[in-house]
Protein backbone atom coordinates (compact mmCIF):
# COMPACT_ATOMS: atom_id res chain seq x y z
CA UNK A 1 0.00 0.00 0.00
CA UNK A 2 1.11 3.42 -0.98
CA UNK A 3 0.59 5.30 2.57
CA UNK A 4 1.26 8.46 0.73
CA UNK A 5 -1.44 8.63 -1.39
CA UNK A 6 -4.03 8.53 1.82
CA UNK A 7 -5.38 11.49 3.06
CA UNK A 8 -7.76 12.38 6.03
CA UNK A 9 -10.45 13.10 3.44
CA UNK A 10 -10.44 9.69 1.21
CA UNK A 11 -10.84 7.98 4.40
CA UNK A 12 -13.81 9.94 5.12
CA UNK A 13 -15.49 9.46 1.95
CA UNK A 14 -14.82 5.59 2.23
CA UNK A 15 -16.76 5.55 5.80
CA UNK A 16 -19.28 7.58 4.96
CA UNK A 17 -19.88 5.01 1.75
CA UNK A 18 -19.36 1.57 4.37
CA UNK A 19 -22.07 3.14 6.97
CA UNK A 20 -24.41 4.22 4.05
CA UNK A 21 -24.24 1.49 1.42
CA UNK A 22 -24.38 4.07 -0.96
CA UNK A 23 -22.13 6.35 -3.08
CA UNK A 24 -25.44 8.77 -3.31
CA UNK A 25 -25.87 8.99 0.01
CA UNK A 26 -22.68 9.62 1.23
CA UNK A 27 -22.21 12.20 -1.56
CA UNK A 28 -25.13 14.22 -0.01
CA UNK A 29 -23.69 13.52 3.41
CA UNK A 30 -20.79 15.06 2.58
CA UNK A 31 -22.23 17.73 -0.26
CA UNK A 32 -20.36 16.39 -2.46
CA UNK A 33 -21.27 14.83 -6.01
CA UNK A 34 -21.59 11.46 -7.19
CA UNK A 35 -18.96 11.68 -9.47
CA UNK A 36 -16.71 12.86 -6.98
CA UNK A 37 -17.19 10.09 -4.08
CA UNK A 38 -16.68 7.66 -6.88
CA UNK A 39 -13.32 9.03 -7.84
CA UNK A 40 -12.43 9.08 -4.34
CA UNK A 41 -12.74 5.25 -3.28
CA UNK A 42 -11.31 4.45 -6.96
CA UNK A 43 -8.38 6.39 -5.68
CA UNK A 44 -8.42 4.84 -2.28
CA UNK A 45 -8.41 1.57 -3.75
CA UNK A 46 -5.58 2.32 -6.29
CA UNK A 47 -3.68 3.64 -3.00
CA UNK A 48 -4.59 0.23 -0.68
CA UNK A 49 -4.20 -2.14 -3.99
CA UNK A 50 -7.36 -4.21 -3.34
CA UNK A 51 -11.05 -3.73 -4.09
CA UNK A 52 -12.62 -2.60 -0.76
CA UNK A 53 -16.58 -2.44 -1.67
CA UNK A 54 -18.30 -4.86 -3.12
CA UNK A 55 -22.35 -4.81 -4.23
CA UNK A 56 -24.45 -7.14 -1.78
CA UNK A 57 -27.81 -7.25 -0.69
CA UNK A 58 -28.30 -3.64 -2.71
CA UNK A 59 -25.67 -1.71 -1.50
CA UNK A 60 -22.39 -1.42 -1.18
CA UNK A 61 -20.69 -3.90 1.32
CA UNK A 62 -16.80 -3.58 2.11
CA UNK A 63 -14.66 -6.81 1.31
CA UNK A 64 -12.51 -8.88 3.85
CA UNK A 65 -9.95 -6.25 3.21
CA UNK A 66 -12.17 -3.02 3.19
CA UNK A 67 -13.56 -4.11 6.19
CA UNK A 68 -10.19 -4.03 7.47
CA UNK A 69 -9.59 -0.66 6.01
CA UNK A 70 -12.57 0.97 7.51
CA UNK A 71 -11.92 -0.18 11.23
CA UNK A 72 -8.33 1.55 10.32
CA UNK A 73 -9.39 4.39 9.36
CA UNK A 74 -12.25 5.05 11.95
CA UNK A 75 -9.38 4.45 14.93
CA UNK A 76 -7.29 7.12 12.94
CA UNK A 77 -10.13 9.82 12.75
CA UNK A 78 -10.65 9.01 16.47
CA UNK A 79 -7.22 9.70 17.28
CA UNK A 80 -7.08 12.63 15.95
CA UNK A 81 -10.23 13.92 16.97
CA UNK A 82 -8.88 13.03 20.46
CA UNK A 83 -5.25 15.46 19.55
CA UNK A 84 -8.29 18.22 19.31
CA UNK A 85 -9.86 17.73 22.53
CA UNK A 86 -6.61 17.72 24.08
CA UNK A 87 -5.88 21.17 22.30
CA UNK A 88 -9.01 22.34 23.67
CA UNK A 89 -8.05 21.03 26.94
CA UNK A 90 -4.74 22.71 26.81
CA UNK A 91 -6.42 26.31 25.79
CA UNK A 92 -9.80 26.64 26.87
CA UNK A 93 -9.88 23.42 29.64
CA UNK A 94 -11.50 20.41 29.59
CA UNK A 95 -13.26 19.85 26.14
CA UNK A 96 -14.56 17.62 24.51
CA UNK A 97 -17.56 15.78 22.60
CA UNK A 98 -19.34 11.67 22.58
CA UNK A 99 -22.31 10.35 21.58
CA UNK A 100 -25.07 7.95 23.25
CA UNK A 101 -27.23 5.76 21.62
CA UNK A 102 -30.35 5.09 24.04
CA UNK A 103 -33.66 2.59 23.67
CA UNK A 104 -36.56 5.04 24.32
CA UNK A 105 -37.13 4.00 28.43
CA UNK A 106 -33.48 4.95 28.88
CA UNK A 107 -35.16 8.39 28.93
CA UNK A 108 -36.25 7.79 32.32
CA UNK A 109 -32.89 6.86 33.66
CA UNK A 110 -29.67 8.91 31.88
CA UNK A 111 -30.99 12.19 32.75
CA UNK A 112 -29.68 11.41 36.76
CA UNK A 113 -26.48 10.19 35.44
CA UNK A 114 -26.05 12.85 32.55
CA UNK A 115 -26.79 15.91 35.11
CA UNK A 116 -24.11 15.64 37.81
CA UNK A 117 -21.88 14.76 34.73
CA UNK A 118 -22.46 17.79 33.01
CA UNK A 119 -22.40 19.78 36.23
CA UNK A 120 -18.81 19.00 36.83
CA UNK A 121 -17.81 18.54 32.94
CA UNK A 122 -20.07 21.72 31.52
CA UNK A 123 -17.12 21.97 28.25
CA UNK A 124 -18.20 18.23 27.37
CA UNK A 125 -21.03 18.25 24.44
CA UNK A 126 -23.21 14.75 24.54
CA UNK A 127 -25.17 14.12 21.69
CA UNK A 128 -27.77 11.48 22.37
CA UNK A 129 -29.79 9.44 19.79
CA UNK A 130 -33.33 8.14 21.22
CA UNK A 131 -35.20 5.32 19.62
CA UNK A 132 -36.64 1.99 19.87
CA UNK A 133 -34.70 -1.04 20.38
CA UNK A 134 -34.43 -1.84 16.70
CA UNK A 135 -32.86 1.58 15.56
CA UNK A 136 -30.41 1.93 18.38
CA UNK A 137 -29.57 -1.84 17.38
CA UNK A 138 -28.75 -0.71 14.01
CA UNK A 139 -26.91 2.26 15.28
CA UNK A 140 -24.65 0.06 16.79
CA UNK A 141 -23.61 -2.42 14.18
CA UNK A 142 -22.83 0.80 12.14
CA UNK A 143 -21.05 1.77 14.86
CA UNK A 144 -22.36 5.55 14.60
CA UNK A 145 -22.33 6.49 18.79
CA UNK A 146 -19.58 5.82 21.17
CA UNK A 147 -21.75 4.38 24.03
CA UNK A 148 -25.00 2.84 24.12
CA UNK A 149 -27.84 2.15 27.07
CA UNK A 150 -29.64 -1.25 26.55
CA UNK A 151 -31.89 -2.82 28.96
CA UNK A 152 -31.34 -5.81 26.66
CA UNK A 153 -27.86 -5.94 25.11
CA UNK A 154 -27.22 -7.16 22.26
CA UNK A 155 -24.84 -10.32 21.63
CA UNK A 156 -21.86 -11.05 19.43
CA UNK A 157 -17.98 -10.90 19.82
CA UNK A 158 -17.77 -7.57 19.59
CA UNK A 159 -20.09 -6.40 22.22
CA UNK A 160 -18.69 -5.21 25.68
CA UNK A 161 -21.17 -4.12 28.23
CA UNK A 162 -20.86 -3.26 31.65
CA UNK A 163 -23.70 -3.68 34.37
CA UNK A 164 -25.07 -0.47 35.14
CA UNK A 165 -28.48 -0.37 37.13
CA UNK A 166 -31.48 -2.86 38.41
CA UNK A 167 -34.34 -2.41 35.88
CA UNK A 168 -37.12 -4.03 37.59
CA UNK A 169 -40.46 -4.89 35.30
CA UNK A 170 -44.33 -4.42 37.17
CA UNK A 171 -47.17 -4.22 36.17
CA UNK A 172 -49.30 -1.52 36.51
CA UNK A 173 -53.14 -0.53 36.12
CA UNK A 174 -55.72 1.97 36.25
CA UNK A 175 -55.87 3.56 39.90
CA UNK A 176 -59.21 2.49 41.23
CA UNK A 177 -58.88 -1.39 39.01
CA UNK A 178 -60.02 -4.06 41.26
CA UNK A 179 -56.91 -5.50 42.09
CA UNK A 180 -55.25 -3.07 43.73
CA UNK A 181 -57.18 -3.67 46.79
CA UNK A 182 -55.41 -6.75 47.18
CA UNK A 183 -52.14 -7.36 49.18
CA UNK A 184 -51.23 -10.15 46.88
CA UNK A 185 -52.59 -11.10 43.16
CA UNK A 186 -51.37 -14.40 41.25
CA UNK A 187 -50.81 -13.22 37.78
CA UNK A 188 -53.33 -16.43 36.30
CA UNK A 189 -56.05 -14.08 37.67
CA UNK A 190 -55.20 -11.53 35.10
CA UNK A 191 -55.41 -13.82 31.96
CA UNK A 192 -58.75 -12.51 30.92
CA UNK A 193 -57.45 -8.94 30.86
CA UNK A 194 -56.23 -7.34 27.80
CA UNK A 195 -52.45 -6.32 28.26
CA UNK A 196 -50.94 -3.49 26.41
CA UNK A 197 -48.02 -4.49 24.68
CA UNK A 198 -44.62 -2.75 23.08
CA UNK A 199 -43.14 -3.33 19.86
CA UNK A 200 -41.98 -6.92 19.00
CA UNK A 201 -37.91 -6.42 19.49
CA UNK A 202 -38.63 -4.46 22.58
CA UNK A 203 -36.39 -5.77 25.89
CA UNK A 204 -39.44 -5.06 28.10
CA UNK A 205 -41.64 -7.41 25.87
CA UNK A 206 -38.96 -10.36 25.34
CA UNK A 207 -38.32 -10.33 29.09
CA UNK A 208 -42.12 -10.40 29.89
CA UNK A 209 -42.64 -13.18 27.20
CA UNK A 210 -39.90 -15.08 28.04
CA UNK A 211 -41.29 -15.19 31.94
CA UNK A 212 -44.73 -15.86 30.52
CA UNK A 213 -43.47 -19.32 28.78
CA UNK A 214 -41.32 -20.01 31.75
CA UNK A 215 -44.60 -20.19 33.40
CA UNK A 216 -46.76 -21.92 31.11
CA UNK A 217 -48.82 -18.73 30.61
CA UNK A 218 -50.15 -17.50 27.51
CA UNK A 219 -52.52 -13.75 27.58
CA UNK A 220 -55.65 -14.09 25.96
CA UNK A 221 -55.96 -10.63 24.63
CA UNK A 222 -53.31 -7.95 23.90
CA UNK A 223 -52.76 -4.81 22.37
CA UNK A 224 -49.18 -3.55 20.65
CA UNK A 225 -48.42 0.32 21.53
CA UNK A 226 -45.33 1.52 20.51
CA UNK A 227 -44.42 3.99 23.54
CA UNK A 228 -44.64 4.05 26.84
CA UNK A 229 -46.31 7.55 27.47
CA UNK A 230 -48.59 5.85 24.93
CA UNK A 231 -49.08 2.99 27.45
CA UNK A 232 -49.51 5.25 30.21
CA UNK A 233 -52.43 7.35 29.13
CA UNK A 234 -54.27 4.12 27.91
CA UNK A 235 -53.56 2.44 31.19
CA UNK A 236 -54.46 5.44 33.06
CA UNK A 237 -57.92 5.44 30.66
CA UNK A 238 -58.78 1.88 31.20
CA UNK A 239 -58.24 0.33 28.27
CA UNK A 240 -56.01 -2.08 29.71
CA UNK A 241 -52.84 -3.50 32.25
CA UNK A 242 -49.06 -3.31 31.05
CA UNK A 243 -45.58 -4.42 32.20
CA UNK A 244 -42.97 -1.48 32.14
CA UNK A 245 -39.98 -0.60 33.61
CA UNK A 246 -40.61 0.96 37.38
CA UNK A 247 -38.07 3.55 36.57
CA UNK A 248 -41.06 5.27 34.52
CA UNK A 249 -43.47 4.89 37.70
CA UNK A 250 -41.44 8.27 38.40
CA UNK A 251 -43.32 9.94 35.74
CA UNK A 252 -46.29 8.70 36.04
CA UNK A 253 -47.80 10.22 39.16
CA UNK A 254 -51.25 8.74 41.01
CA UNK A 255 -53.14 7.88 37.85
CA UNK A 256 -51.75 4.73 37.41
CA UNK A 257 -51.08 1.85 40.34
CA UNK A 258 -48.08 -0.94 40.60
CA UNK A 259 -50.47 -4.02 41.69
CA UNK A 260 -49.06 -6.89 44.15
CA UNK A 261 -48.51 -9.52 41.64
CA UNK A 262 -46.70 -12.80 42.62
CA UNK A 263 -43.72 -13.13 40.93
CA UNK A 264 -42.92 -9.82 40.27
CA UNK A 265 -40.95 -7.46 39.60
CA UNK A 266 -39.15 -9.48 37.00
CA UNK A 267 -35.43 -8.55 37.26
CA UNK A 268 -33.85 -7.03 34.92
CA UNK A 269 -31.11 -4.37 34.10
CA UNK A 270 -29.61 -1.69 32.61
CA UNK A 271 -26.32 -1.64 30.46
CA UNK A 272 -23.24 0.45 29.12
CA UNK A 273 -22.53 -1.36 25.95
CA UNK A 274 -20.13 -0.22 23.72
CA UNK A 275 -18.57 -1.63 20.09
CA UNK A 276 -15.31 -3.07 20.11
CA UNK A 277 -14.34 -1.78 16.85
CA UNK A 278 -14.79 1.63 17.84
CA UNK A 279 -12.07 3.06 19.67
CA UNK A 280 -13.84 5.48 22.83
CA UNK A 281 -12.71 9.05 22.67
CA UNK A 282 -11.55 10.62 26.06
CA UNK A 283 -14.43 12.37 27.13
CA UNK A 284 -16.19 9.12 26.40
CA UNK A 285 -13.91 7.46 28.84
CA UNK A 286 -14.07 10.40 31.41
CA UNK A 287 -18.17 9.86 31.28
CA UNK A 288 -17.36 5.80 31.98
CA UNK A 289 -15.34 6.53 34.77
CA UNK A 290 -17.44 9.19 36.69
CA UNK A 291 -20.47 7.36 36.28
CA UNK A 292 -17.43 4.11 38.23
CA UNK A 293 -17.13 6.37 40.91
CA UNK A 294 -20.33 8.15 41.84
CA UNK A 295 -23.27 6.18 40.79
CA UNK A 296 -24.23 5.57 44.12
CA UNK A 297 -24.09 8.81 44.95
CA UNK A 298 -27.17 9.53 42.70
CA UNK A 299 -29.41 6.71 42.07
CA UNK A 300 -31.22 4.98 44.76
CA UNK A 301 -29.52 1.64 46.33
CA UNK A 302 -32.03 -0.96 45.16
CA UNK A 303 -31.01 -0.14 41.64
CA UNK A 304 -27.22 -0.21 42.03
CA UNK A 305 -25.25 -3.05 40.59
CA UNK A 306 -22.44 -0.65 38.48
CA UNK A 307 -19.69 -3.23 36.74
CA UNK A 308 -18.74 -0.82 34.31
CA UNK A 309 -14.99 -1.42 34.43
CA UNK A 310 -14.70 -3.92 31.67
CA UNK A 311 -15.84 -1.16 29.64
CA UNK A 312 -12.25 0.74 30.39
CA UNK A 313 -10.40 -2.28 30.53
CA UNK A 314 -10.91 -3.16 27.03
CA UNK A 315 -10.60 0.15 25.50
CA UNK A 316 -7.15 0.31 22.95
CA UNK A 317 -5.06 3.42 23.47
Amino acid sequence: MNIRHLTFRLLQVYIAVVRSGSISQAAAQLHLTQPTVSQQIKRLSEAVGEGLLELREGGYQPTFVGRELFNAAQDALSRFEDFNSFLSDATLGTRGHFSLGIVTTAKYVLPRLLSPYAQQYPGVDVTLNIGNRGSVLQRFHNQLDDLYLFSYPPTGDHVISGRLLRNPLVVIAPRHHWATQRSEVSFAELLDERFLMREPGSATRMLFENWLREQNLQLHKTLQIESNEAIRLSVETGLGLAVLSEHTLTQMGDSVAQLPVKGFPLQGHWYLVRHSHRRLPVAARHFIEFVNTHLGEWVDEKYLSNQLQVLLDTSSI
